[in-house]
């Protein structure tokens, strides 16, 4: 069962989307808390552990006389679950968002990919049939796409058999979700994708390290076409 939102989830989340959205801009002081007790209908102490969560999440900092300030992107935890969504909410999967998360895709996955080819159980490698045949099965309808997209990929990096590697798959599948949703947007793609993952899958399957790097930077290039695509189609609606 999915757990229902409290208070404090609420409060939290039209915080942090307010500050991704601009509403209170990098720089900015927040309002002090009785007014934000006042504009958000909760009592302060739901307005303080907000504000500890964000403080966490480093999208605030307090300051005894400044008060609390919202900070820069840099000094945000990009990877935390709820950042990434708000972020998404907001908007703010733009042109550098893309080329950002495809560099980090690039710097880990083909290494991944050759980890894996080399060290890949078969237990593994029916972790990753069973994946793949579940975005099969979803392309024709029978079933969601992406959380087996995840999965396919989370395999691979579990099959590094590397505990560093094994906790970044945690880190950030959560922002390849994001990207994932918007990418099967455009018409086709999980379909023309699929031969992609198919070559991956073989060539971790048949040890060639080689191959699975180069089919793994495949799958890269074409999800960051299709993403522009997508980004590209959703902002135009937005213009029109």
């Amino acid at each position: 069962m999915i757990p229902r939102p409290t208070i404090h989830d609420d409060v939290l989340n039209r915080l942090g989307a307010d500050i991704c959205t601009g509403v209170y801009a990098s720089g900015t002081v927040l309002p002090a808390e009785p007014d934000l007790c006042e504009l958000l209908g909760v009592s302060r102490i739901v307005v303080r552990e907000a504000i500890k969560s964000l403080s966490a999440r480093g999208l605030v900092s307090v300051r005894r006389r400044t008060g609390t300030l919202v900070q820069p992107l840099d000094n945000w935890q990009l990877f935390d679950p709820k950042v990434v969504v708000w972020r998404a909410s907001a908007g703010m999967v733009d042109e550098k968002y893309i080329t950002d998360l495809m560099e980090l895709r690039r710097v880990i996955e083909p290494a991944a990919a050759r980890y894996a080819a080399q060290r890949a159980s078969s237990e593994d490698l029916a972790v990753m049939r069973h994946n793949l045949d579940a975005m099969a099965r979803a392309i024709d309808g029978k079933g969601e796409y992406v959380p087996a997209d995840l999965g396919f990929h989370g395999a691979i990096l579990n099959a590094c058999h590397n505990q560093f590697l094994r906790q970044m798959q945690q880190a950030i599948n959560v922002i390849l979700e994001v990207s994932f949703d918007l990418c099967i947007q455009v018409p086709g793609g999980t379909a023309s994708s699929q031969p992609l993952h198919e070559a991956l899958f073989s060539a971790i399957s048949a040890r060639n390290c080689a191959q699975a790097e180069k089919a793994v930077l495949e799958i890269i290039g074409r999800a960051e076409s299709d993403l522009r695509a997508s980004v590209n189609t959703i902002e135009s609606h937005r213009l029109s």
